[in-house]
């Protein structure tokens, strides 16, 4: 019974190969357009950093974030005492209420001495005295307006809340603290809107300047994945020191995988030309040298050694030797072997 084991898989192996060259699955070697391709290494970027600085002096009572915390746009992340502010409030609020009842009174007041006033019953003087009452009342009203919503605004930065959506990346202060105006309390980051910055050598920079996109090659647990972006900045000046220019690539949002910090290929084309392409995995390694399985018109399967070129990321190759445009590879190495083991074809 354990022998059977053993034959179960090679007949099941006999049974799938192909039985002759007219049954290998072939692909025709053609020219494409292949670019110029520049690959650089770049850096994500966070579009939106910022650090929270408090807007006004206060004991921190409490601070409701920290480090690598997630935090939505709006929300509270550091409350100061807001005692006297809120004192403030009430006062302005009561200031208000009074300003309110007093202008309803002048303005009572004022129609009453106008009704009164057009039946020439009172004065010119009595009449313009109850209009500047009833002005000064809407004076009195407008300024404790302004001043209700100053003891708003001054309770409200009591209350540093986050810009946008992200991450905090660093905390500055702790509770029972005194933040002073303009003193740093936290830095965060935002995840959304991402961009990347490379640095590209002087002698490219002329023909990446006159694209207007790129290619991230982002590299997973299940190979690589193309992301195209657009809107390129350069900056105008070069690096001292390494001699390269800046060029800033936005990002499209919300892109799951990319973090700031991270390290991801940017790829530029530039000018195209035709060149000869195969599958990559129609390609054999036989020692240093790399061939391809040729079927030919008659069917005959005959190993060719060829000069492989760069690696496209739509799964081609580019053949620099070796190949005719035309001619037929096998798509799986694997099953031009079995014909050759079979002593069906030859080796050029």
């Amino acid at each position: 019974m354990r022998a059977l084991k053993f034959i179960y898989p090679l007949l099941l192996l006999w049974v799938s190969c192909p039985a002759s060259a007219s049954e290998l699955v072939g692909v025709a070697v053609k020219y494409a357009n292949v670019g110029q391709e520049y690959v650089f290494d770049g850096v994500v970027e966070a579009v939106n950093e910022a650090t929270l600085s408090a807007q006004t002096t206060g004991r921190v009572v409490e601070v409701l974030f920290d480090v690598d915390d997630f935090v939505n746009q709006g929300d509270i992340v550091v409350r100061l005492r807001d005692t006297q502010q809120q004192a403030n409030l009430n006062k302005a609020e009561a200031a208000m209420s009074e300003a309110r009842v007093r202008l309803q009174h002048a303005d009572t007041e004022f129609t009453r001495t106008s009704s009164i006033y057009e039946r020439k019953l009172i004065s010119r003087a009595q009449f313009d005295a109850a209009k500047t009452e009833l002005n000064a009342a809407r004076a009195r009203l407008a300024a404790a307006q302004a001043e209700l919503e100053r003891a708003r605004e001054e309770v409200e930065r009591t209350i540093i809340r986050a810009p946008y959506a992200g991450i905090v990346v660093e905390r500055f202060i702790e509770v029972g603290e005194i933040a002073q105006p303009g003193s740093p309390v936290m830095r965060g980051v935002g995840l959304n809107q991402l961009r990347l910055s490379i640095n590209v050598p002087q002698r490219l920079i002329n023909a990446v300047r006159k694209l207007d996109e790129a290619t991230v090659i982002l590299e997973t647990s299940e190979g690589e994945r193309l992301i195209p972006a657009g809107n390129l900045t350069f900056f105008p000046y070069a690096d001292k020191r390494s001699r390269t220019f800046k060029v800033r690539v936005d990002l499209p949002e919300n892109i799951e995988g990319l973090f700031p910090g991270m390290f991801v290929k940017v790829a530029f084309v530039t000018a195209e030309n035709m060149q000869l392409l195969v599958p990559q995995k129609s390609i054999v390694q036989r020692s240093e040298v790399s061939g391809v399985y040729v079927i030919s018109a008659t069917g005959k399967v005959s190993f060719r050694y060829i000069r492989p070129g760069k690696i496209l990321h739509d799964g081609n190759r580019v053949v620099l030797a070796g190949l005719r445009e035309g001619e037929t590879v096998a798509v799986v190495p694997l099953e031009a072997v079995t014909l050759l083991k079979a002593g069906s074809s030859t080796n050029e």
